[in-house]
């Protein structure tokens, strides 16, 4: 939320630094996340000054250019040369000089250069509004007033304001705080606990009457639980057109785009006192008649942006006689919007039920400043004030008359909800006691009334707009935030009860990986778990369960769980590559979201991806691109760390891979990795080749807890290595060979390794050829020539026998 301090200043009369104020707000729960300076004219007109032309002459070398000398107010006239057809002799201009920098419409920097146009030389440059950002118009330069003196800077002319944005990070309870008004009156509160007490100007309503009862209106609500309170006022005789300098500057500092002086006036009154409005044409009311009502489902409703909706039976819409002209609380209508050719409104102010402006709003994916407040609850005995202050406002800027009594129906009073609260309480809630007068003293501060004094505590009265209060620990929290949690001692000590955990607890083992992928190079990333629909079709398989919907989606991007992590990655492997950084390496743990049926189920799972090179480019190291092997390695890495040892290989077909292997403890899959279809790459503009390894972590944690911790000496004696070269057939995998050996010799075999490939000439056909290396010691003495021989002897044999391999 934005809000301008120049526009809080109208409330406060506060004379304290943006930086001061933005740590009391800070303070006050209203964190300030930001400040931002705005000029009402980008550049403030440095170096602009009022220029007198002297002479106009015809250029020499052009025909549509003029040769102008004019005074700025030193001893030696500029020559500049002009294109703009309305320059003459005479006349007071604003010129900006050599050095000064302006700006375009869309906001970049340029600078005015001394140069030479056609031949002759300019020394500034005599602006047209557009170019000062005074205006939209280009037709011309702009003619100043004959009073004006020479050298006079444009910015001391042109009324050019100043201000200072404060981006506040508001929690969705603080609704009381979603305006101007709000934060002034958290920010006087606040002065209040410091001993500063400053008067708040609340914006006046004295001079409101009726000037005529000319235009009549049949309100009706026929559901005044969705619609508890309906205000409403006509106006006529009213001139639509653009909005004054100062009204235009306060909604364009808070990011806002002025479009008329009526709708810009109640954008004015909503960011001012928090309270939403809408303004009808009244000409395109058919019947004279409002009605509050909801239609039938399927119902279509344009709005002012010029969508179509499809409306659902519960949305409340505000109609006349024949048509819907309003989604109540969410986006008004394209047929009876305020144009330039209205010249009567009614105005709408009310309170509408925040649970049906939520899911409306989300049910036609509408977001607007008016549903944002009304889904979070307003103040409803602000509407009719509101309605008032904005009439007051409209026939100021836009002239006309008042012309109805105040419609307002409101059959069911607001009570002011009450809370007793206990010191006992609130003392033990803060951690240190309070006196009681600095009690009251906050209450008072925030509207909350004493009705009556105990010893055990106060009886409270709750003040309307503070919807988020209704329980003695809201009211706790509402003295704390004042009084200010810096202003809360700490103990000298702290008792806690230690618990005994097990080192195979989940966040230890998912520490204890994080650190060791973190050393190997690799970045942690933690990814939304809300995916798109299109992403769950790319990567199920008849076997897997079936994505949960959400109802309520943000958007249609983030409507469904997702079922693999893979998608939600990949937009992070992208987003990085769009941005130059191609060699990548991550590691994200989270969760998948499946549903059988009527089951639901969550499991966890740790990722990797791996793209690019495999270092960092370097003079010292050739670049070696990133393979399978490598991803390999790094979980080989993992499974060792958790003491997990005896895997197998099953190629699992999947439609993530194009080429993977899945690895399994006895029946459990531990993780599937492989690289990645180039077709679901291409979906995500993904040029490089990318490898994933998907770990069931549930299942690696499961296998882990049965681990125990185990140690042995190193051995005495020496290991001894010998390699075989052999000649296998193609299918032959180097699993088989590696199992083989350790059949045969279970003892003394300690490792075996495949060391070199080799396919290509002077090898049959279908053949290959291994180069395989096998450690051997023994723990209690050293190996002989004819141990090793012998052990050796029998290998070979076995190769020979059952896998066809001969020696080369």
């Amino acid at each position: 939320m934005q809000i301008s301090y120049n526009w809080l200043k109208q409330f406060l009369k506060l004379e304290w630094d943006s930086r001061q104020t933005a740590e009391l707000l800070t303070d006050l729960g209203l964190e300030v996340e930001g400040i931002t300076p705005f000029e009402s004219v980008k550049g403030k007109l440095k170096g602009v000054v009022v220029g007198h032309v002297l002479s106009c002459e015809k250029h020499p070398n052009a025909d549509k250019l003029k040769l102008t000398s004019v005074d700025i107010g030193g001893n030696v006239p500029l020559q500049i040369v002009c294109g703009a057809p309305n320059v003459e002799q005479g006349q007071k201009v604003p010129v900006a000089t050599i050095g000064t920098t302006l700006y375009t419409p869309e906001g970049e920097a340029w600078k005015i250069k001394k140069g030479k146009i056609r031949g002759e030389e300019s020394h500034g440059m005599i602006c047209a509004e557009d170019e000062l950002g005074l205006g939209g118009s280009h037709a011309g330069i702009m003619v100043l007033e004959d009073y004006l003196e020479p050298g006079t800077p444009c910015s001391e002319v042109f009324s050019i304001e100043s201000d200072e944005v404060f981006e506040i990070g508001l929690t969705p309870n603080r609704a009381d705080a979603m305006s101007h008004f709000g934060v002034a009156r958290d920010l006087k509160a606040g002065l209040k606990q410091k001993e500063i007490n400053i008067e708040l100007i609340t914006p006046s309503i004295s001079n409101f009457n009726i000037d005529n009862r000319s235009l009549k209106l049949q309100v009706t609500v026929e559901n005044s639980k969705l619609a508890p309170r309906y205000c409403g006022i006509t106006l006529n005789n009213l001139i639509v057109q653009q909005s004054p300098n100062w009204l235009k500057n306060r909604l364009l500092a808070i990011g806002l785009k002025p479009i008329n002086n009526v709708v810009d006036a109640t954008n004015y009154v909503l960011h001012e006192l928090g309270q939403p409005l809408h303004a009808f044409d009244f000409d395109r009311i058919y019947g004279k008649s409002v009605v509050v009502k909801t239609l039938a489902a399927g119902t279509k409703f344009v709005t002012l942006d010029g969508e179509e909706h499809t409306l659902h039976e519960d949305d409340l819409m505000i109609c006349d006689a024949e048509k819907p002209m309003c989604i109540a609380g969410v986006f008004g209508g394209i047929n009876t919007g305020v144009t330039n050719n209205t010249t009567s409104i009614f105005l709408e102010s009310a309170y509408f039920d925040p649970v049906s402006i939520r899911k409306t709003a989300k049910r036609h994916g509408l977001n607007t400043d008016a549903s944002f407040r009304f889904e979070r609850g307003i103040d409803i005995e602000n509407v009719e004030y509101a309605l008032k202050r904005a009439a007051l406002l409209i026939k100021e800027i836009a002239g006309g008359d008042i012309t109805s009594d105040i419609i307002d129906l409101y059959p069911k009073r607001f009570d002011e909800h009450e809370v007793f609260l206990t010191f006992r309480k609130t003392h033990s809630l803060i951690g240190q006691e309070i006196p009681q007068d600095t009690i009251k003293s906050i209450l008072a501060s925030l509207d909350i009334k004493v009705k009556s004094v105990t010893e055990a505590g106060l009886g409270l009265s709750i003040p309307s707009y503070r919807v988020d209060v209704h329980r003695e620990v809201d009211v706790i929290e509402e003295i704390l935030r004042v009084y200010g949690y810096n202003n809360v001692n700490f103990k000298n000590k702290l008792s806690a009860s230690i618990a005994p955990v097990s080192i195979f607890e989940d966040y230890k083992l998912q520490r204890t990986i994080g650190d060791l992928l973190a050393a190997q190079g690799f970045f942690e990333i933690m990814t939304n778990s809300l995916t798109a629909p299109n992403n769950i079709l790319e990567t199920a398989d008849s076997e897997e369960s079936g994505a949960i919907t959400m109802l309520n989606p943000l958007s249609t991007d983030l409507s469904v769980m997702r079922t693999s992590m893979l998608f939600t990655g990949l937009e992070t492997v992208a987003y990085n590559i769009n941005r130059k950084n191609q060699n990548l390496k991550f590691f994200e743990f989270g969760k998948t979201y499946h549903q059988n049926g009527t089951e639901r189920t969550e499991n966890k799972h740790l990722c990797l991806f791996i793209t690019g090179s495999r270092h960092k480019e370097s003079w010292a190291v050739s670049e070696k691109k990133t393979d399978f092997y490598f991803l390999k390695s790094q979980v080989t890495n993992i499974l060792q760390r958790l003491g997990i040892q005896d895997v197998r290989p099953v190629f699992d077909p999947s439609p993530v891979y194009s080429e993977s292997i899945s690895l399994y403890s006895n029946s459990k899959n531990l993780v599937s990795l492989g690289s990645v279809k180039k077709s679901l790459l291409s979906k995500m503009d993904i040029k490089q080749e990318l490898y994933f390894a998907d770990f069931n972590w549930d299942n690696l944690i499961e296998l882990t807890k049965e681990n125990s911790i185990s140690y042995r000496e190193i051995p005495k004696y020496p290991m001894v290595r010998r390699d075989f070269a052999l000649l296998l057939d193609q299918q032959t995998t180097f699993q088989e060979v590696y199992d083989l050996g350790f059949r045969v010799e279970k003892k003394l075999l300690k490792d075996i390794n495949l060391f070199d490939v080799y396919t290509g000439k002077n090898l049959p056909d279908g053949k290959k050829s291994y180069a395989v290396s096998f450690t051997l010691r023994d723990t209690k003495s050293t190996l002989t020539d004819k141990q090793i021989d012998r052990i050796m002897a029998k290998l070979q044999k076995s190769y020979k026998e059952e896998l066809g391999a001969e020696l080369r």
